[in-house]
């Protein structure tokens, strides 16, 4: 009698760590376009552990943010507008 395991599955489990799961606040930079400039803040910030030092990535970041958001302020008022004039 043979006790071997059917090849082709997979017994092993799979469990996600913490530090494996994604921060809602990532994905939404993620998604706004801005992670780079995000990213840069935060390398600056582990290199030099001063904010201050790090203030034109942290305006470069703050002005992609607000690009971003004048973006997404325009395409719901576009959609409240079409909505209005079909009804």
């Amino acid at each position: 009698m043979s006790t071997s395991v059917p090849q082709g599955h997979n017994w092993a489990r799979q469990v996600k760590k913490e530090d494996e799961e994604v921060d809602p606040l990532d994905q939404l930079i993620s998604r706004s376009g801005c992670a780079a400039s995000h990213f840069a803040v935060q390398e600056c910030m582990a290199q030099h552990q001063d904010w201050r030092q790090c203030q034109p990535q942290v305006q470069a970041f703050r002005d992609c943010m607000s690009e971003q958001q004048a973006k997404r302020r325009e395409e719901l008022q576009r959609r409240k507008e079409q909505v209005s004039t079909h009804r």
